[in-house]
């Protein structure tokens, strides 16, 4: 057989541009998608690990480097290593410190010199709130003038532009806040006794550019002024000052030295924009070196040996990586999904081009092509149209998601282009090894299946069962193994391999009983659809994975929106919530109640300081009215109880210490005081005598693990006024009810506090990724479908056809092939919907959501656990059959509007 040549090529996609367009909109979609999913990935992970260092106080943010003084070579070498030149070059050591690829930021970045101690001040009319003096912190930051500006007067210089130990007088400026607060104003004098008494003029007053910068956070005392307590017993009134910052100029540095004991400081905060999730291990193990490694002996070699480095990046980036690693194989799950579909897809395009070409290719191979020359020329072919098409795709990621690596991406569109490529040639290869005049039947299963496929069926078997074995025992993540990740996908696999098997046997069976019906349809339809081939095993392995997927993400989908929800009504304890610490206005139920969306009002009075006799224990006490709070409880879930139990006995005066009210208690509290009697000295001064009759884990009035709910009646009238209404209703309107509310109390919603569980683009990313996965699942599957129906569409026409011609009418023809669909759609749509109820049976013991619902390893709901979802279920099923049906009716009625003689061409092999 000749080489592959161009001639060859281009003759077969003039032959065909539409199947050489379709496979090309499939590769470029593909391989998009593929290529999407590590760059979108990236984009989320990257994102997370800088909002988790954002959101952290500076401290647990940056880097901070600390030494004294150099005082072993005299009064000169020591003022010379506080001065702005010799700081900035071991400013510039330190950042060739941080090792790759933890990089700093030079603009957010500072240094300089600062006391560690505040000095007070003598001066009178600065406030003094209960006697005692204001008290300064005194620094030298370098580039004041780019991180400030000048609100009035000027910056402080340093006469002489050189500052010494013996200097006595020095400029400062301060911020507008501590002006504002201490009464500075330019041209005021400061005077500081120390070790040598030192006065400050102040020359301006600047405005931070960026108050929360890391600049500005090295002491928030250089920014904010402080009203400090003295130190003094518990509860008791202790006197008050002020603490403020003057900041002087950086070549002043040196009279610091005489005054009080100084720090030469070095703050380090890291770029957000080199932080890449994907280097969580080495920026660790640079942050480590730096805290007590190789990093930390470099710096004591080039500063100090007494150099200090205090960071908490440490601990950032162990809690990101607890909650990537918990997010992650659960993203994971859901790509293999979604990919194993795809997958499918490309193979059952290759194999509907090799079964359309079946008559062509074998005439080739009897003419004396080789199998290696057949599979090239194929390769060559559809090379020339996937190759364009899987570059496109990958370029249409790369612009659609900017910002990531771009080489994962690129192997994935390889992959994909790969496939595509290889589908044709190697389907064509096994099916032409030898050479055949006749083919024989296509629509007929063979009486036993070989041992070959036995054999890997058996293995594809034993290896889900292992993987599902394996996440039951230990989890998703809990270091299960890559194995884990494609559970689903091996679940369905099983399904498929076993619904192939058995479907056409049911089916096969009831076609004998079927020929005493009247009529020709019903019989015909379920001996064809009994007639099962190998062809069929793609088709339903691309429905039950999606099946499968669909299920496995519906559920993880609305597990999360239920932990969420479910945290949330904890929290607020209703849908609303409007709490005050002292009694609420008696009027304010009544307009919350007309409030928009409001249904209910329930009242509480809530006292957090109600005390045992001996005062030792405090425990939150709820004074309900028992009628209305149990409608509420019951109707939230929240620990329902029977009104009448929990009301006053009849004939008790409200307020008397010898009537015992039953009392509904947290397990905690029935622990403590178990069935006796106790009394609880409320915050007006009265006493209740309580028995606890009614325990449960929660409540909607108080959040926590302690607390006790009584009838308001039982108490002393007015002893714990109402200052908490729980709302119920749908759709509430926020500012309806702050309005309504008048800044009478806090209004928490219940939807509000359901967005605040959302605080990390991981949780976020990954919700997008699993919403992406199930309707890429879906789209994939029903095109898996379609592109079986039109294998055998040829078939089919050519079926009607010649039925026609003996009398089958074109409503017979619609319900023949509808009938004929239906023994394959309908097992598959029900087997679908027990493949994927069972799959997340099966691995719901080793999910857990609490993670990607709460973004934490608690939540107030408890572990967020997998289950089934009806509508990820159904929905699926219901499409199956839908598609199904409509394409073989439509399919029936284009065939009846075309003439019979157009299918039964004389010597047509359909």
């Amino acid at each position: 057989m000749n080489p592959v040549t161009a001639p060859w090529v281009r003759t077969r996609l003039r032959a065909a541009p539409g199947a050489a367009v379709a496979l090309a909109v499939l590769v470029a979609l593909t391989a998009c998608l593929a290529a999407a999913f590590p760059r979108a990935l990236d984009r989320y992970t990257d994102a997370g690990l800088r909002q988790a260092l954002e959101h952290a106080p500076v401290d647990e943010s940056s880097i901070l480097v600390t030494a004294g003084p150099d005082l072993d070579g005299g009064v000169a070498h020591t003022e010379e290593s506080v001065r702005p030149g010799h700081l900035t070059e071991l400013y510039e050591s330190a950042l060739d410190t941080v090792g790759r690829p933890l990089v700093v930021d030079a603009k957010r970045s500072s240094y300089g010199v600062r006391t560690t101690e505040t000095l007070p001040s003598p001066e009178t009319w600065l406030p003094r709130p209960d006697g005692l003096p204001a008290q300064m912190l005194l620094a030298a930051p370098n580039a004041l003038a780019d991180h400030t500006r000048l609100r009035s007067g000027r910056l402080p210089e340093v006469p002489g532009k050189e500052a010494t130990v013996s200097t006595t007088e020095v400029q400062a400026a301060v911020t507008e806040e501590t002006a504002r607060t201490l009464h500075i104003e330019v041209g005021s004098v400061i005077h500081l006794p120390g070790r040598q008494d030192l006065t400050v003029h102040v020359t301006g007053i600047v405005a931070p550019e960026d108050p929360d910068s890391p600049y500005w956070s090295v002491d928030s005392l250089l920014r904010t002024p402080s009203l400090r307590r003295t130190p003094g017993p518990m509860g008791a009134s202790n006197p008050t000052y002020w603490v403020g910052g003057l900041l002087l100029a950086p070549e002043a540095a040196p009279a610091l030295l005489s005054v009080a004991p100084t720090v030469r400081y070095w703050h380090l905060t890291p770029d957000p924009d080199a932080l890449h999730s994907r280097d969580l291990g080495p920026l660790a193990s640079a942050v480590a070196s730096l805290e007590s490694g190789p990093g930390l002996e470099e710096l004591h070699a080039r500063i100090s040996p007494l150099t200090d480095v205090t960071t908490g990046l440490d601990a950032a980036f162990t809690t990101y990586g607890e909650l990537r690693g918990d997010i992650g194989p659960l993203i994971v799950v859901a790509a293999s999904g979604a990919g194993t579909v795809a997958a499918v897809v490309l193979l059952m395009a290759g194999g509907l081009a090799a079964d359309r070409r079946r008559a062509e290719l074998a005439l080739l191979r009897a003419r004396g092509a080789s199998v290696r020359g057949l599979a090239g020329r194929l390769l060559a072919e559809t090379a020339v149209v996937a190759v364009p098409a899987g570059a496109l795709g990958y370029g249409v990621a790369l612009l659609a998601l900017p910002g990531a690596r771009p080489l994962p991406a690129l192997w994935a569109a390889v992959a994909v282009t790969a496939v595509a490529c290889l589908a044709l040639p190697l389907r064509a290869a096994a099916a032409h090894r030898a050479v055949r005049v006749h083919d024989g039947r296509r629509d007929a299963a063979s009486a036993r299946a070989s041992r070959r496929r036995t054999v890997a069926e058996l293995t594809v078997v034993v290896l889900a069962l292992g993987a599902v074995e394996t996440l039951r025992r230990h989890g998703a993540t809990n270091g299960a193994g890559d194995l884990v990740a494609l559970a689903p996908v091996l679940v369905g696999v099983i399904a498929a391999l076993v619904l192939v098997r058995l479907y056409p046997l049911p089916l096969r069976g009831l076609a004998r009983p079927a020929r005493r019906l009247r009529g020709a349809v019903g019989p015909l339809a379920l001996a064809r659809a009994g007639r099962s081939s190998a062809s069929a095993v793609l088709p339903l392995l691309a429905l039950l994975t999606a099946f499968t997927v669909a299920a496995f993400g519906g559920s993880v989908l609305s597990g999360v929106a239920d932990a969420r929800d479910r945290a949330a009504l904890i929290s607020v304890g209703a849908d609303g919530r409007v709490e005050a610490e002292t009694a609420l206005p008696a009027g304010l139920p009544g307009r919350l109640g007309k409030a928009p969306g409001v249904r209910e009002v329930t009242e509480v009075g809530l006292d957090y300081r109600a005390r045992t006799n001996d005062g030792r224990q405090s425990l939150p006490l709820a004074a309900v009215d028992p009628g209305e709070y149990a409608a509420l409880a019951g109707r939230t879930d929240l620990g329902a109880f029977p009104a009448g139990e929990l009301r006053r006995p009849g004939g008790s005066e409200g307020g008397s210490e010898d009537a015992v009210l039953p009392a509904l208690a947290s397990p905690t509290v029935a622990e403590r005081f178990g069935d006796d009697t106790f009394q609880l000295r409320l915050a007006d001064g009265s006493v209740a005598t309580l028995r606890i009759v009614l325990v449960r884990d929660r409540t909607p009035a108080v959040y926590g693990d302690e607390f006790l709910v009584v009838d308001r009646a039982g108490l002393a009238p007015g002893a714990v006024r109402p200052n908490v209404l729980l709302l119920t209703g749908g759709d509430l309107d926020a500012d309806a009810l702050h309005r309504a509310a008048d800044d009478a109390g806090t209004v928490q919603l219940r939807s509000e506090k359901r967005g605040t569980y959302v605080d990390s683009p991981l949780q976020s990313g990954a919700e997008h990724i699993y919403t992406a996965a199930v309707a890429a699942g879906a789209g994939y599957a029903a095109l898996a479908l379609l592109l079986s129906l039109a294998s055998t569409a040829p078939e089919r026409a050519a079926l009607l056809a010649r039925l026609r011609t003996m009398g089958l009418t074109r409503a017979q023809g619609r319900r023949l092939l509808v009938l004929e669909s239906l023994p394959q759609a309908l097992p598959a749509a029900l087997g679908g919907v027990l493949t994927g109820w069972a799959a997340v049976r099966l691995l719901s013991p080793g999910i857990d959501l609490t993670t990607i619902a709460v973004s934490a390893t608690t939540s107030p709901a408890g572990r967020a656990e997998l289950s089934a979802d009806p509508w990820s279920l159904a929905v699926p099923a219901v499409a199956v059959l839908v598609l199904a049906v409509g394409v073989a009716a439509l399919q029936a009625w284009w065939s009846g509007r075309r003439a019979a003689v157009a299918e039964l061409r004389a010597g047509d092999a359909r």
